[in-house]
C-alpha cells in the first residue's frame, strides 16, 4: 500500500513549495498472507507471520522515533525503519554439516545442523536437540524465537538453534559421545559456538550429559587457554559448572508467567474470574521436565490438575491429581500409565471441561479443527508453538486469553543466563554474601530478644519466621528462584503496557511480539549497522 505525504511551507507569503514523497508501509510477505488461514502451516512460516504481524502494528511508532534524525528527509527515515525490520525478520547463518560416524560393522552419515538467527546481541543462545525431525527450516525457526524470548525477557542473548537428525534411541551412549564430540569440532572450526559467540543448552533429547562432553571438548581443543571455557554451553551438571534450579527452570517459568495474570484483577475480569490459582481445574499436554515442574507449581499455589496427556497414555481426576505422589510414581515405574489414584481415559484431554490448559509437549498440537471445542480460558504454551495462527484467531475471538510461548517457557533461558553468567564471573550464587546476610538476621533477633530481657514485662523468645527463615538459609537454588520471578515480573509488565498501548489487550502473542521488536529494533538503530 502506498501513502503520499505532502507537506506545504510558504516563503515570505509568496512562494509555496510542494515536498511529498511515498512510503512503502510495512507488507506482509506474500507467502505468509495464507498462514492465517492454513491448517498445518511449517513451523518457521508461523513465527515469521507473528513477527510480520507485529511489526505491521508497531511501523507508525518506529517511524515516529525517527524524528531524532533531523537530517533525514521523510523517505529515508521510512527506509531506515523497513530496514532494520527486514533485517530483524532474516537469519544471519545458518550451517548444515555432514558427519561420518563408524559403528560396529557400518558406516553412518547423519547430519547437524546450526542457525544463528540475530548478532544484536552477543553471545547468542540456543539449545541442541537429538531428533529425526531436525531440519534446517525448523532450526531456522527455533533460532528466531530464540531471539524474541531473549528479548522479551530482558536477557541481553541474541537467538540461535542446533539440532542433529538422529534417533538417540538407536545409539549407544558412546557412540552419542562421539556423535556430540564430532558435532562440536564441527561448530567449533567453523565459529559458531564459544562463550562469545554461541553458548548452547539442552533441548529435545539432550541433557546435562552431552553438554558436559561439548564443554569437555572444548576444553581440550578450541579453549585449553581460555578462562571462561565453562560458559561455552550451559545447562551442565551441577558438579560441572552447572547451576541451582536449572532443572526446574522452564517448568517455574510456566507457572509464575501465568500466576503473574492469575493475580492481576484486570485481566481475570477479562475472564469473568476471580483472583488466583484455587480450584482452577487444569490440564497438563506433555508430563516431561516442563510439564512436570508446571503441574508441581501450580499444584502447590492451589490448582487443581484433573487430567494428565502423555504420548501413551491419558489420566483424569474430577477431584485433582497429587502431583508429588505422580512424579514419584514416574519415577518408579518410568511412565504414569497405570497410576492407580486416576482413570485411564480415551477421551482427547485437550478439549476437556477445564479452565487451563497448558501443551507442554510438541508444536501444533491446537488446530483450527479442535480450537472451536476447547473449553479452557487460558492457555499457558509451555511447548514452543502448540497453537497454530488460525487456531489462535478462533480462540481470540472466543474470548480465550493465551500466554505466549516465548513469553510463558522463557524460564529455561533466563536461568541459563544466571548459569553463564556464574561460569564468566567464576563465583557460585551467594557465595560471597550468604553468610553475612545469616549473621544480619541472626544479630538482629539476638539485638530484639536482648532488648526485650531487659524490659519489666515478660516476653517469649522472638524467633524468625519461617520465611525469614528460607532467606537467611538461602541456597544457590533459592537466589536463582527469586531472580527468575523477578525477569518474569518485570517482562510480564512490559508486555500488559504493550498490550494497552497497541490495543491488542486480547492477543497477548501480538504484544509479546511488539515488545521485544521493539527493543532488538532500538539496539540495531543505535548501534549505526545503517
Amino acid at each position: 500500500m502506498l501513502r503520499k505525504i505532502s507537506k506545504l511551507s510558504f516563503n515570505n507569503g509568496s512562494k509555496i513549495v510542494l515536498q511529498s514523497c511515498h512510503r512503502q508501509l510495512h507488507k506482509m510477505p506474500e507467502h505468509l498472507q495464507q498462514v492465517e488461514t492454513e491448517k498445518d502451516p511449517e513451523f518457521s512460516s508461523m513465527i515469521m507471520f507473528y513477527y510480520h504481524k507485529a511489526a505491521q502494528l508497531l511501523e507508525k511508532e518506529l517511524n515516529r522515533q525517527m524524528d531524532v534524525y533531523t537530517y533525514m528527509t521523510p523517505e529515508q527515515k521510512s527506509q531506515r525503519v523497513e530496514g532494520i525490520l527486514q533485517m530483524i525478520g532474516s537469519v544471519n547463518t545458518a550451517l548444515e554439516v555432514n558427519m561420518s560416524i563408524k559403528r560396529q560393522n557400518a558406516y553412518e552419515v547423519i547430519t547437524g545442523y546450526r542457525a544463528h538467527h540475530s548478532l544484536h546481541r552477543l553471545p547468542l543462545k540456543g539449545g541442541i536437540r537429538y531428533a529425526t525431525d531436525v531440519t534446517g527450516s525448523e532450526v531456522k525457526a527455533l533460532a528466531a524465537i530464540m531471539t524474541f524470548k531473549c528479548a522479551c525477557v530482558n536477557i541481553p542473548f541474541g537467538g540461535s538453534k542446533g539440532g542433529i537428525c538422529i534417533d538417540p534411541k538407536r545409539y549407544s551412549s558412546d557412540e552419542l559421545q562421539n556423535i556430540t564430540r564430532q558435532y562440536t569440532m564441527e561448530l567449533l572450526k567453523r565459529n559458531m559456538i564459544g562463550p562469545g559467540v554461541d553458548v548452547p543448552a539442552p533441548d529435545v533429547n539432550t541433557s546435562g550429559r552431552e553438554m558436559a562432553w561439548m564443554e569437555d571438548q572444548y576444553s581440550k581443543t578450541f579453549g585449553f587457554k581460555d578462562i571462561n571455557a565453562k560458559a561455552i554451553v550451559t545447562g551442565k551438571p551441577l558438579h560441572n559448572g552447572g547451576v541451582g534450579g536449572r532443572e526446574s527452570a522452564t517448568g517455574r517459568g510456566v507457572w509464575k508467567s501465568a500466576d503473574i495474570f492469575l493475580q492481576d484483577k484486570d485481566w481475570m475480569d477479562q475472564l469473568g474470574w476471580e483472583r488466583g490459582w484455587q480450584d482452577k481445574r487444569i490440564v497438563i499436554q506433555g508430563f516431561g521436565n516442563v510439564g512436570s515442574f508446571a503441574a508441581k507449581f501450580a499444584h502447590e499455589a492451589g490448582g487443581k490438575i484433573v487430567g494428565i496427556k502423555e504420548w501413551d497414555v491419558s489420566i483424569t481426576n474430577p477431584d485433582g491429581i497429587d502431583i508429588e505422589d505422580l512424579l514419584a510414581y514416574k519415577t518408579q515405574n518410568d511412565s504414569i500409565k497405570g497410576y492407580p489414584k486416576a482413570q485411564e481415559s480415551k477421551e482427547d484431554l485437550l478439549i476437556a471441561d477445564c479452565d487451563i490448559l497448558i501443551p507442554c509437549a510438541t508444536q501444533k498440537v491446537i488446530t483450527s479443527e479442535n480450537a472451536k471445542d476447547i473449553k479452557a480460558k487460558f492457555i499457558l504454551e509451555g511447548a514452543n508453538g502448540p497453537t497454530t495462527p488460525a487456531a489462535e484467531k478462533i480462540l481470540i475471538d472466543r474470548g480465550v486469553l493465551i500466554l505466549p510461548d516465548m513469553f510463558c517457557n522463557a524460564g529455561g533461558v533466563t536461568v541459563s543466563y544466571f548459569e553463564y553468567l556464574k561460569n564468566i564471573n567464576h563465583v557460585s550464587y551467594g557465595r560471597m554474601s550468604a553468610k553475612r546476610i545469616s549473621q544480619t538476621i541472626n544479630a538482629l533477633f539476638d539485638s530484639i530478644n536482648e532488648s526485650l530481657c531487659n524490659c519489666d514485662i515478660k516476653c517469649p523468645h522472638i524467633e524468625p519466621s519461617e520465611r525469614l527463615k528460607r532467606i537467611r538459609d538461602a541456597r544457590e537454588e533459592d537466589i536463582v528462584d527469586a531472580a527468575l520471578q523477578t525477569v518474569m515480573e518485570m517482562s510480564a509488565l512490559g508486555i500488559k503496557k504493550t498490550a494497552i498501548k497497541f490495543n491488542v489487550q486480547k492477543d497477548l502473542r501480538t504484544a509479546a511480539y511488539i515488545w521485544s521488536t521493539l527493543k532488538i529494533f532500538r539496539v540495531m538503530d543505535g548501534s549505526g549497522i545503517w
